[in-house]
């Protein structure tokens, strides 16, 4: 059960519908998931008793869709990610920089935030697709052959970079940039608000982003508060 003391992080963590709960009422949890509930809500301007409501219910075993994935294997949670996240982002940064061409296109001369947004998307699609290149060349393969030396199947891998916290701490922190990013673009978009005058195109795109966001926020999640530290831990264990 969640408590008003407990960090927005360990209950994302311990209970993988809490998510959808945070994204809800606007409350970090993955880069800035490091406060308390209550803080958190506090910060948000929402009951806390109404959150802590409704992640009772997302942690009932007739809400929990998503797998436990603090339990799964990390080669299984690492193909999760690339399938289910790094695909996502594959696909949906080209898409969102086509609308971005066109509403800055139409709509730049007047709204000047447009042009602002349209870089920052460009930067953030940039920084992910060549972070999620190192992940999957050098860390993920990493950990997965270090979990099968841990079970007793084939040598010790080596790596060039010493301590797993090494390329973690470099990922950790590249997620922060993308977070600050998106962050940005949120602001300088009223939470994803067109005008009421917005063309479709406009509506689209920043319909686009907010889910963008939303993906991003449980990809990071995944990694962050899950995969890392267990990666981490199982190389401690195997010291």
């Amino acid at each position: 059960m969640a408590t008003t003391t407990q960090t927005v992080r360990d209950i994302a963590t311990e209970n993988p519908g809490a998510v959808r709960v945070f994204e809800k009422y606007g409350i970090e949890y993955c880069c800035g998931g490091q406060v308390p509930l209550a803080e958190a809500c506090a910060a948000k301007g929402v009951n806390i008793d109404e959150v802590i409501a409704a992640l009772q219910a997302a942690a009932a075993p007739s809400a929990r869709g998503d797998k436990d994935w603090a339990k799964e294997p990390l080669a299984s949670l690492s193909t999760y990610i690339v399938n289910t996240h790094h695909a996502y982002v594959t696909r949906e940064v080209p898409r969102l920089n086509g609308l971005a061409i066109k509403v800055v296109s139409r709509h730049g001369d007047t709204r000047e935030e447009l042009p602002a947004i349209q870089s920052k998307m460009e930067e953030l699609g940039e920084e992910l697709i060549a972070h999620q290149g190192k992940e999957e060349v050098v860390l993920f393969p990493y950990i997965t052959k270090l979990e099968r030396y841990a079970a007793g199947d084939g040598a010790k891998p080596r790596n060039g970079f010493g301590s797993i916290a090494n390329p973690i701490a470099m990922m950790t922190k590249d997620h922060d940039f993308a977070g600050n990013l998106m962050a940005e673009i949120r602001k300088l978009s009223q939470d994803y608000t067109p005008p009421a005058s917005a063309c479709p195109t406009f509506r689209a795109f920043y319909a686009g982003l907010e889910e963008f966001e939303q993906d991003l926020h449980r990809h990071i999640g995944l990694e962050n508060n899950i995969l890392f530290p267990r990666a981490v831990a199982l190389e401690a264990s195997t010291a």
